[in-house]
């Protein structure tokens, strides 16, 4: 049997037709094209769905739709999307009728994760948080396999608690949050802070040979040695450590991952990671089992693996 994940976003629309055991069989995809209409962004949306299951010669049994901003998965409705500009939009209904099969939706790093949790790194794990370290933080809590969406469907915000009381402004009004200290864009902040008080350090030449500031230019100039990115590199570890201690300690999951370009650097930064986090984690020295902190696996496919396997979840609860 397979299924279709669509993985809404702002820049572009993504649809995969999927196995039921989470293998991507074919994928197409257009741009967004924002600002439209919530009507002809998903008449976008059902086109692509025909497109795929015509390319591969198949049906397809259910949809599966992540979709960012806070979305109501009773009832099936976009509440609010921001970089959509959508307002309490019935986008299970609308799909539904236009493509005759069952519809399944949720917040768009929610159901990444879910793809995660049921395909990727945390595969055969019952309980797993995965981080999108990103433009913010994002986040997504699978506990007894299945997602944790909250009492509103607005749950796993994880970028948005305060872990520096007093700290840097963050884009949701208050200062201090777990995105101001671990995404890539706090990442780039930092570094840009330590370029202007540092002009001799390699982490200029680091961005030269970059294109540009990046994520990634304080890690490749704390490899060439220099001291004041290896500081940068730190900073940015020890405020990722602390908000990862803290949702271990209120979750206790099998499997925390990280995905999204700044854990791109795979184990260079994982290593001192799980050292930091460790000593920070309520019990540790004493727990039998300890929680594992791994990249994610799926790359631009966890939304389409996800929005395919929650749809199949669904029906299988039917």
């Amino acid at each position: 049997m397979l299924y279709l994940g669509i993985d809404l976003g702002g820049t572009n629309i993504k649809v995969g037709l999927v196995t039921a055991g989470g293998e991507v069989v074919r994928t197409v995809s257009a741009p967004t094209d924002l600002p439209r209409s919530a009507e002809e962004v998903c008449g976008d949306m059902v086109r692509l769905c025909r497109e795929v299951l015509d390319d591969a010669g198949e049906t397809a049994a259910a949809v599966g739709v992540g979709c960012p901003g806070t979305v109501d998965g009773e009832s099936g409705r976009v509440v609010y999307s921001n970089n959509l500009r959508w307002v309490d939009f019935p986008l299970r209904d609308y799909l539904s009728a236009r493509l005759e099969l069952p519809v399944t939706i949720g917040n768009d790093a929610n159901v990444a994760a879910y793809g995660e949790a049921a395909a990727g790194c945390a595969r055969g794990a019952e309980s797993a948080v995965i981080l999108t370290l990103g433009t913010g933080v994002g986040g997504g809590v699978i506990l007894g396999g299945r997602l944790l969406t909250g009492f509103t469907g607005a749950a796993s915000e994880l970028g948005h608690m305060v872990t520096a009381d007093g700290g840097e402004p963050c884009t949701c009004g208050r200062k201090g949050c777990f995105e101001t200290c671990a995404s890539a864009t706090a990442l780039i902040r930092m570094t840009r802070e330590a370029m202007a008080e540092h002009p001799e350090s390699l982490l200029h030449t680091a961005a030269l040979l970059d294109g540009g500031v990046s994520g990634r230019t304080a890690f490749d100039a704390a490899e060439l040695g220099d001291e004041t990115a290896g500081a940068v590199v730190r900073r940015y570890e020890h405020g990722l450590a602390v908000g990862i201690a803290n949702i271990i300690n209120i979750f206790f999951p099998e499997v925390v991952g990280l995905s999204g370009g700044v854990a791109n650097q795979g184990e260079k930064l994982l290593v001192p990671l799980r050292a930091e986090v460790e000593p920070m984690v309520f019990g540790h020295a004493y727990a039998k089992k300890k929680t594992r902190l791994v990249g994610c696996t799926l790359g631009y496919r966890a939304g389409i693996i996800g929005g395919a396997m929650l749809a199949r979840q669904a029906l299988a609860e039917d």
